[in-house]
């Protein structure tokens, strides 16, 4: 099994592109999978369809989650698809196996009057300040994942012509920029990056007081000191700033194909969580364009 999750998983990364992280949970899920067959001394190109759901129950008595049993099943199906093409196997031993289902959670939003609140809080008075009022304006104006933001450079961005190119595996999407977004992106590149990056040869958008890439902890604790300084009691994330900018503009009239798009989901399922954020802005909406409203 060793050889075979080799040639996967280099599979994964050299022929289907995947990013770092999914190729880490695909990793992570497949060696638990071949701890559990050792474990119960199955070999496994003679797994069936009765050991794989022994071994949901058994994820499910060790109380995971379903969103990350679901998670695991997806990479072992992947797996066993990919031996079934190798002719390593003449029988998908998950091919009738249903995940466990997922309840759909509502995402943490937050109004715009707290964005607003959020996003006053930097002050472009220091180098720190210019680039995190950049970095917070962009977050919310782009709905990029924080993992997407990090790993953006420099010409990702083209100020002249007001957008975004992002860059996620072999997928690729443009993202417009809102004018106070550009603004304050403008002033960070011209004012305080240039500053920043002790090597010239440094490509990313975003860096740190010590002229490196951010990662994703000193995004994430930049995001939670603002929030902070802000007195909002909502537990904030870049992945609520991404939701909230999907919320906003659904509730402000925007397609919801176009969203998708700009979110960069492949499956509008995904954009449709929303929809239940968009009776208020229907209401807003009627109320400011019917005649009798």
């Amino acid at each position: 099994m060793e050889r075979q999750l080799k040639y996967f998983f280099d599979f994964l990364e050299n022929d289907k592109k995947l990013s770092e992280n999914t190729l880490q949970s695909y990793k992570r899920d497949l060696k638990q999978f071949k701890w559990y067959l050792e474990a119960c001394e199955l070999r496994y190109d003679r797994v069936k369809e009765e050991d794989i759901k022994d071994y949901i129950k058994e994820l499910q008595d060790d109380g995971k989650k379903a969103s990350s049993i679901s998670r695991c099943i997806a990479s072992i199906r992947s797996f066993y698809q990919f031996i079934l093409k190798k002719k390593k196997i003449k029988v998908d031993p998950t091919a009738n196996v249903q995940s466990p289902k997922i309840a759909k959670r509502v995402p943490n939003v937050l109004t715009a009057k707290e964005v607003e609140l959020l996003l006053e809080q930097p002050k472009d008075v220091d180098l720190k300040g210019i680039r995190d009022k950049a970095m917070l304006e962009f977050a919310y104006a782009t709905g990029m994942r924080v993992t997407e933001i990090i790993s953006l450079n420099i010409d990702d961005v083209h100020l002249e012509e007001g957008f975004v190119t992002c860059n996620t595996g072999n997928k690729q999407r443009n993202i417009p920029l809102g004018t106070l977004s550009l603004k304050a992106l403008k002033e960070y590149i011209n004012d305080a990056r240039g500053i920043l990056i002790k090597n010239e040869d440094e490509k990313a958008l975003f860096v740190n007081i010590n002229g490196g890439r951010l990662t994703r902890q000193g995004f994430w604790k930049i995001i939670k000191y603002y929030k902070e300084q802000a007195h909002i009691t909502k537990d904030i994330t870049p992945h609520v700033l991404r939701h909230s900018f999907a919320t906003h503009l659904l509730q402000n009239g925007a397609d919801l194909k176009a969203i998708q798009l700009m979110l960069g989901h492949s499956d509008i399922s995904s954009t449709q969580v929303y929809m239940q954020f968009q009776d208020e802005g229907l209401k807003n909406i009627y109320r400011k364009a019917h005649p009798r409203a």
